[in-house]
């Protein structure tokens, strides 16, 4: 493995899983057929990171609903993307493999997701993925979302590895500035954002459609 990095933190969603569009539809629904929000998909792709408490002060300004009506919505919106993503429920193409060879090779490896642990516990537990982390940090462990760094901070210390020594996966460009933010270098999985939408970002050291041989061998230095 390159020396530099001795620990890998996974953001989830679209990252770790193929899955934004299923996200996109289920906010869709939710925003426009409950809410009125009258809003595009590309609109909804352009507000849904963060808290999901977040996209919703976004689009209908803060205090617009109450905590317990904004919590209800949010799993509301949650139930309705795993019913329709289950069937089509897996891992990006060789991230099993990688996983596999990392935990082999004793690297620390935590989740740092702005996901409800609802959702991550659903992606988890239905992979059989816990034996690979050592730590999660969710929405619900963080005061400040992405692009903030508390994510991926807390997810060093609880690794207790220094954050330079941290590499982070990530997809969005949001959370590659989060990265960024913690002192932490990036590999970026395209599978919802184009490689131009992060060219303001010196942290990233990688692009990749999926967790690739070559880019397992370029960081378990296999």
């Amino acid at each position: 493995m390159n020396k530099t990095f001795k620990a890998f933190i996974f953001d989830l969603n679209g990252t770790m899983i193929d899955d934004m569009d299923f996200h996109v539809k289920a906010w869709y629904h939710l925003l426009n057929d409950e809410l009125g929000a009258g809003l595009s998909e590309e609109q909804v792709k352009v507000q849904m990171y963060g808290k999901n408490s977040e996209v919703m002060d976004r689009i209908f300004g803060k205090g617009h609903f109450s905590e317990e009506e904004a919590d209800r919505l949010s799993l509301e919106k949650e139930r309705k993307y795993q019913a329709a993503y289950l069937p089509h429920l897996k891992l990006i193409e060789g991230l099993g493999d990688f996983l596999e060879a990392a935990r082999q090779k004793h690297i620390p490896m935590a989740i740092g997701s702005a996901a409800i642990p609802f959702n991550i516990d659903f992606v988890l537990d239905n992979l059989h993925l816990r034996k690979y982390f050592s730590a999660i940090v969710s929405a619900n462990d963080v005061e400040y979302s992405k692009p903030d760094p508390e994510t991926y901070l807390k997810a060093a210390t609880q690794l207790r590895i220094a954050p330079q020594h941290c590499l982070v996966f990530e997809d969005a460009p949001k959370g590659v500035e989060a990265a960024f933010n913690a002192g932490m270098q990036s590999v970026v999985l395209t599978t919802m954002h184009e490689k131009d939408e992060f060219l303001q970002y010196p942290n990233v050291v990688d692009f990749a459609a999926q967790y690739s041989n070559t880019l397992i061998q370029k960081l378990l230095n296999t």
